[in-house]
């Protein structure tokens, strides 16, 4: 163990010291000899050599009762920090920062930053939720869920919604590349040239895209994007559609069209449930990858840079992989809501 300990990059220094130390003793150096040269005294020395004469390996790395750096920051203080962290916010602002924090209980930031970063207190993050209000909530996540985990035979289980009104932005002066020492930089203002509506169907097996960008998105256009999935689709499979309850998905014309293709199959997510359905992780990868940083100086540029990145993302597709099951969504769902009645009540 001391060999371990004395070439060790992770142990605490005074750990590697004292092993080292012991190690030159055991080798019949002297006290003093082994102290010059690990850098340490000769009582330290002495002591090493005491406590392993008595005590072996045992309570190796403890520190004694009574030794050791003495805490400069009580309990009660910390306790202080954290209900204050927890239940208060300082007067004006939302939450708490350190230096703030600091201010109001008298330590210092850093002391504060501390014992946040060790009880894992995050006061300027703010995660978002919804709890869905859908009364056949767990009959519609089970459906989803069951097509991801449990796909049907001589059947395509396609993710399907619109990104709607995409804007064509244009720059209003020109950017400059990225350099050695430089990030490539864009004007924060901008011009609009329109916008367009992107329809797209994920396969979740394979996870290639089936995309159309389209005026607006109304019934009419939904429609023209289902007869584009029916002509690329092969006639001998089945068609399972996941999207939302957007109005336009069950207009009375789209119910008509499904009646004649019978091969069509769609399956609602809970309302405020919009994580469920696949395709939007692939809209947030397209915004990051190909929208966001994108200059069009018309629509169709924008049109034509949409279809270029799927292309590119059909020719290496990487299906997103699902692997919670529906009763562990309901488990997960259902402590949320006891959370949020106890914080209601």
């Amino acid at each position: 163990m001391l060999e371990k300990v004395a070439h060790s990059g992770t142990a605490a220094h005074r750990e590697v010291l004292r092993a080292r130390v012991l190690l030159d003793l055991a080798d019949g150096m002297g006290n003093k000899t082994a102290a010059a040269r690990n850098g340490v005294t000769a009582v330290s020395v002495r002591a090493w050599r005491s406590a392993f004469e008595t005590d072996g390996l045992t309570g190796w790395g403890t520190v004694k009762k009574g030794r050791g750096r003495k805490p400069v920051i009580s309990e009660e203080k910390i306790a202080e920090i954290v209900e204050l962290t927890a239940k208060t916010t300082p007067p004006g602002h939302t939450h708490w920062s350190c230096r703030t924090m600091a201010k109001r209980v008298g330590v210092s930031p850093a002391t504060v930053q501390r014992i946040w970063s060790e009880l894992g207190l995050q006061p300027h993050r703010m995660d978002s939720f919804k709890i869905s209000k859908d009364s056949r909530f767990a009959e519609k996540l089970v459906d989803v869920v069951g097509l991801y985990l449990d796909p049907p035979d001589r059947a395509i289980v396609l993710c399907m919604d619109e990104k709607s009104s995409v804007q064509a932005l244009d720059r209003t002066q020109a950017s400059l590349p990225l350099t050695p020492g430089r990030a490539a930089t864009m004007t924060h203002d901008y011009k609009r040239n329109g916008t367009t509506t992107l329809f797209a169907a994920l396969d979740v097996l394979t996870g290639t895209v089936i995309g159309q960008c389209l005026p607006r998105h109304r019934h009419e256009e939904f429609l023209i994007f289902l007869k584009t999935i029916d002509s690329e689709v092969p006639r001998h499979l089945q068609v399972h559609l996941i999207l939302d309850n957007y109005a336009t998905h069950k207009h009375a014309k789209v119910q008509a069209w499904l009646v004649r293709h019978k091969r069509f199959h769609l399956h609602f997510t809970p309302t405020s449930s919009s994580w469920l359905n696949q395709v939007e992780r692939w809209f947030r990868d397209l915004t990051d990858k190909n929208i966001r940083r994108g200059i069009f100086a018309s629509v169709p540029d924008l049109i034509a840079s949409i279809q270029s990145y799927i292309d590119a993302s059909n020719a290496d597709p990487r299906p997103y992989m699902w692997t919670a099951t529906a009763e562990s969504i309901l488990a997960k769902v259902a402590r949320a809501r006891s959370a949020l009645d106890q914080r209601i009540s």
